[in-house]
């Protein structure tokens, strides 16, 4: 026969054995991002560089911290680019962000959501473009709005 409280000390003792170790990987995987499912976006109000440039008749840019080689713009969007850097003949880097930012040339509002994508609407000249699902790279969720700037090489 067992002593009272001995089966629950040994029970409390093995879980605890077992319980360390699982939370000392949890925190390494966590840690280290190890399964990859931290959230790798920047934070909304970050100001994000490309440098777009053509390819095969259309803009396109890559990111490779967002895992984007030779992205396109389509749908109104090389349009809209064109009408950016149309003063700016030796155009590299384009600027975007949520929120307005010393400088910015245009402001895109949102149309809607289509197809993964998202519609926005430039005012001045009126012009509309489609903005595909590699805007999720940068946001959780399509912005209202999106500032944009096109510098000159330096």
């Amino acid at each position: 026969m067992t002593k009272p409280g001995v089966s629950s000390f040994s029970i409390r003792r093995v879980a605890i054995v077992l319980l360390v170790p699982v939370a000392v990987v949890v925190a390494v995987v966590w840690h280290y991002d190890v399964l990859g499912i931290s959230a790798s976006r920047p934070p909304a109000n970050s100001l994000m560089i490309i440098s777009p440039y053509r390819y095969a008749g259309t803009w396109v840019f890559d990111d490779p911290r967002a895992g984007l080689v030779r992205e396109p713009f389509v749908r109104g969007v090389p349009e809209m680019i064109d009408v950016l850097v149309a003063d700016i003949p030796d155009a590299k880097d384009g600027l975007f962000s949520a929120n307005p930012f010393p400088g910015y040339q245009k402001k895109l509002t949102w149309l809607r959501g289509d197809m993964q994508g998202n519609y926005y609407r430039l005012d001045d000249p009126p012009m509309e473009g489609w903005i595909c699902p590699a805007l999720f790279k940068y946001y959780e969720e399509a912005p209202q709005e999106l500032y944009v700037r096109a510098e000159p090489q330096s």
